[in-house]
């Protein structure tokens, strides 16, 4: 089965969820920089959501460059990621809307838990798909850095109901861990 649909739909779904968000970002009444102040927590939950978003797009870009052969599985479980990564914008919305608040932050810790889940599986399954790349699972590796981040989410969640802001800078942690896009694939691909 060819993969460019695949690639062509996530892309599409990618860059709406993006529109999405930016579509939250209500103008401000006033023309001063204190009717901004009120703002801040909006952007600062769209600009740590983009970078996510970013960051899945961006691996997800390399991961499927290598890929020579895709399934019926591997359809579902793109659609299964991408379910979690539409579900982004939303609680970046409840965030920013209610002042970065213990519920909203431990919502969007469990979703970003369940898209880092569903990229693995995701991962697992493509790897699983007949002919495929040989070198594609020795550019995987045995996923550590995808571990960690799932223990991270899963210390991150409770603790929002304790101190949001730990929360946050944990969930900014694991993104300045992925920005890079994956040096295991492209060691790979140079």
């Amino acid at each position: 089965m060819n993969k460019t649909r695949l690639e062509a739909f996530s892309d599409g779904v990618i860059a709406i969820l993006i529109t999405i968000m930016v579509l939250e970002i209500k103008v401000p009444h006033g023309e001063t920089l204190s009717a901004l102040i009120p703002l801040i927590p909006v952007i600062m939950s769209y600009v740590l959501s983009f970078i996510y978003i970013g960051i899945y797009w961006n691996n997800h870009h390399h991961f499927m460059h290598m890929v020579h052969h895709i399934d019926g599985r591997v359809l579902w479980a793109n659609l299964h990621l991408l379910f979690w990564l539409s579900l982004i914008p939303f609680a970046t919305g409840w965030i920013g809307g209610n002042h970065i608040t213990a519920l909203p932050v431990a919502v969007y810790g469990f979703i970003l838990l369940m898209a880092g889940i569903a990229y693995g599986i995701l991962t697992k399954i493509v790897l699983n798909v007949k002919d495929q790349n040989p070198q594609l699972a020795q550019a995987v590796g045995s996923g550590m850095k995808e571990k960690l981040s799932v223990l991270i989410y899963l210390i991150a969640i409770p603790i929002a109901f304790i101190n949001q802001w730990i929360s946050l800078v944990l969930y900014v942690l694991v993104a300045i861990m992925w920005l890079q896009p994956d040096r295991r694939i492209e060691k790979l691909l140079d």
